[in-house]
């Protein structure tokens, strides 16, 4: 007996998507969330020349080297995203206007520094730069359940860093990190029993649901900073090294829809590519209240060019052999500014303004990852009282509505491709709510 496997192993393969399925709440182009420090965040992240607190550790390693004492910042960033898919020429009324399920997501920051000498500050940083997930209403019915249902991801960065201050004005700083990710997707496959012989079959088309789970990888990476700061100017740079992880979990199959006994249990390998993101930053202490500051920031996406996945379901009529998924991601540029205002000596208001374009062709889009240009406002303020210290921030971000082919999905049986009913258009916003407590000593 053989089973055609041709459109499910194509629907599997996307699961190399989900180590980009972020939703449209990510924040940094592509999947990159960039979230790090209500202060930074306050002031649309634009940090890199700046680089005055513990979270330089992510934004400018070489900040740290300005730092007194030991300074602990530990905190939360609260992303909370809004997608509406449009279909606008589906044949079922009920699911031509489909909004993603509500959720919360909660990246965490954890950031420690400790002056050495002098010249040397060392320092440590725990963060979540990469995560997120989708999921998508009536799993069963929804119609892009061939690409994706459900995906959820966490990536997680353990940062030790250094920091050297080479005479007053200059310092650099690098560090390394172990990286430790696991995600989970669900979606669905078409399962081709028409070409069964008899006596068995011919049989239909069946809805088999899969489940990635358990899955996880490790990697390491460097990253690197410089820092110049003069009386009333500042000027920084920071680059995080790229890095490849290489995935592997379990794949499960749910097939009591199937009337011939059909493997359940299997596994996937998938390595992926994630970006070098370089910064460049400047501040300008306009007065002994105000300062502004800018980033620019280059994410060399053309790293997620190609998926290519390998998946082993044990006892299975047919091995599954993938073929490579072309993502064709361009490089690109993330802008950013920003603002504080000592009030007094104890309290301060920050703003900003940022805008991120897309580095994914359209043709790439889908349910697992409709990126799109954004901007973004920001606001927030912090608070010294002692040692201690409270920053709050607030982003709004609205996303351009984007239309999108959703790949090549299919109607109750591959026989009846779609057309125009597969087109889809994501409109997205996204709310951020940023909190960090510092301690000095």
């Amino acid at each position: 007996m053989e089973v055609n496997m041709k459109k499910s192993t194509a629907a599997i393969a996307l699961v190399a998507l989900m180590i980009f399925a972020l939703s449209p709440s990510a924040h940094g182009s592509g999947f990159l969330i960039y979230e790090h420090g209500a202060a930074a965040m306050a002031m649309a992240g634009a940090f890199v020349g700046l680089a005055n607190d513990a979270t330089a550790i992510f934004h400018n390693p070489a900040g740290i080297a300005f730092l007194e004492g030991t300074q602990v910042s530990a905190g939360v960033t609260l992303i909370f995203p809004n997608t509406t898919l449009a279909l606008d020429d589906w044949p079922v009324a009920a699911y031509q206007s489909i909004d993603l399920e509500s959720q919360v997501f909660y990246p965490p920051t954890f950031y420690i520094t400790h002056k050495l000498s002098d010249k040397i500050v060392a320092g440590f940083g725990f963060f979540a730069p990469y995560g997120l997930g989708t999921e998508w209403p009536d799993p069963t019915n929804f119609p892009l359940r061939y690409i994706a249902t459900r995906s959820n991801m966490q990536t997680l960065i353990f940062n030790p860093t250094i920091a050297f201050k080479l005479n007053d004005n200059l310092s650099v700083g690098a560090g390394v990190s172990y990286i430790h990710s696991s995600l989970e997707l669900d979606l669905t496959y078409l399962l081709d029993l028409t070409v069964i012989p008899p006596p068995i079959g011919p049989l239909g088309y069946y809805d088999v649901p899969i489940t990635v789970e358990n899955t996880t990888g490790t990697a390491w990476a460097v990253n690197a900073g410089a820092l110049y700061k003069g009386e009333k100017f500042s000027l920084g740079f920071n680059w995080r090294g790229g890095f490849t992880i290489d995935y592997d979990g379990d794949l499960n199959l749910d097939v009591s829809n199937v009337p011939i006994p059909i493997p359940e249990n299997g596994t996937v390998v998938a390595p992926f590519s994630f970006p070098h993101v370089l910064g460049i930053g400047a501040a300008f202490n306009l007065s002994e209240q105000l300062i502004l500051t800018a980033d620019v920031h280059y994410v060399l996406w053309s790293a997620f060019d190609v998926i290519e996945v390998e998946a082993d379901v044990p006892g299975l009529p047919i091995a599954l052999d993938f073929e490579p998924i072309d993502e064709n991601f361009k490089d690109s540029f993330l802008i950013r500014a920003g603002v504080q205002y000592q009030m007094n000596e104890n309290f301060a208001l920050r703003g900003g303004f940022l805008y991120d374009e897309t580095p994914q062709p359209v043709a790439s889009m889908d349910t697992m990852l409709p990126d799109s240009d954004r901007w973004a406002l920001t606001a927030g303020f912090g608070y010294n009282f002692g040692g201690f210290a409270i920053d709050v921030a607030y982003q709004f971000e609205p996303f351009k509505d984007r239309t999108s082919p959703n790949r090549e999905i299919y109607l109750g049986d591959p026989i009846t491709p779609l057309v125009n009913e597969g087109i889809g258009t994501y409109s997205s916003t996204a709310h951020l709510f940023g909190i960090s407590f510092k301690y000095v000593f």
